[in-house]
């Protein structure tokens, strides 16, 4: 079973952290990402705003590390776990760009980048980095040709309806041969997106009712994964048998890659879960 870890303290997204992480750093983090590594976990999330309206703080949060710099720090304490954006806004990006930062990240943490990407909803952010917003799903599927034919080429060529480019070389580069592309999004037409241009889905804001429905009406390839949050944070020790179904529950919604938050009072205790939930892992 592969269980990923929503990153804590990396993001203060309203009712969904928990106080301890508000005086929480870098070196709560280090250890926590370690921990996880260690006990074999798949993967750890960052994902990315760049400034956020104080109005839409409050429902959205205002605390987004910034993913490029957060996954490198981590990809130096850690030697297995993935490193997952969760997601990058593509339109915040030339796809070189990503092709270039996060093909960098890939060739010093060794292959272990997954790069979740999203078309994005903040208009006020859009028109502040002055990136389009009107025709952004156009102007995403592109992005993401685009970035196919360039993650993991010294020399890339493009010819796109958004994008166009050749004759020049990117290096350092990623060096998977197929750098896995995870495509969020909370519509029916984010999960055909994921199928046609990417390698797995990651969806957010929907029932399990709902995700069920979605992937058993999808002709998903074999190898395509689609990444389920677990629900409510993650009580292994106190509640394992609840924790248990949480899991076993978004498995057979469909998830290949089981999303889990995790209930804690400081990061040694979030550590203390982790290693209850490896345990329980393994009978689930």
């Amino acid at each position: 079973m592969r269980i990923g870890i929503v990153s804590p303290i990396v993001t203060a997204n309203p009712g969904a952290h928990s106080d301890w992480e508000a005086a929480a750093g870098i070196a709560e983090l280090a250890t926590i990402a370690e921990a996880a590594d260690r006990l074999g976990f798949d993967h750890l999330t960052c994902s990315e705003h760049v400034a956020v309206p104080t109005g839409v703080a409050e429902q959205r949060g205002a605390t987004y590390w910034d993913p490029l710099v957060t996954l490198s720090y981590l990809a130096a304490r850690t030697t297995d776990i993935r490193l997952v954006t969760q997601v990058l806004v593509l339109g915040y990006h030339h796809p070189l760009e990503i092709a270039k930062r996060y093909g960098t990240l890939d060739l010093v943490s060794g292959g272990r980048v997954v790069l979740g990407l999203g078309v994005g909803s903040l208009q006020e952010e859009f028109d502040l980095l002055g990136a389009t917003f009107e025709g952004r799903g156009a102007i995403a599927d592109d992005a993401l040709k685009a970035l196919r034919a360039s993650l993991g080429r010294r020399t890339p060529t493009y010819h796109g309806s958004h994008f166009d480019f050749e004759d020049l070389v990117i290096e350092p580069h990623a060096i998977q041969e197929h750098l896995p592309l995870w495509i969020g999004g909370r519509t029916p037409r984010s999960l055909r997106r994921a199928l046609t241009l990417g390698d797995g889905w990651v969806p957010f804001g929907l029932s399990l009712d709902d995700l069920t429905r979605m992937l058993a009406d999808a002709d998903l390839p074999d190898d395509f994964q689609v990444s389920l949050s677990a629900g409510r944070p993650l009580d292994p020790i106190g509640e394992p048998e609840r924790t248990g179904d949480q899991v076993a529950r978004v498995l057979e919604a469909g998830a290949t890659v089981v999303s889990t938050a995790i209930d804690a009072t400081s990061a040694g205790h979030y550590v203390e879960q982790l290693e209850a939930l490896a345990v329980l892992a393994k009978e689930i």
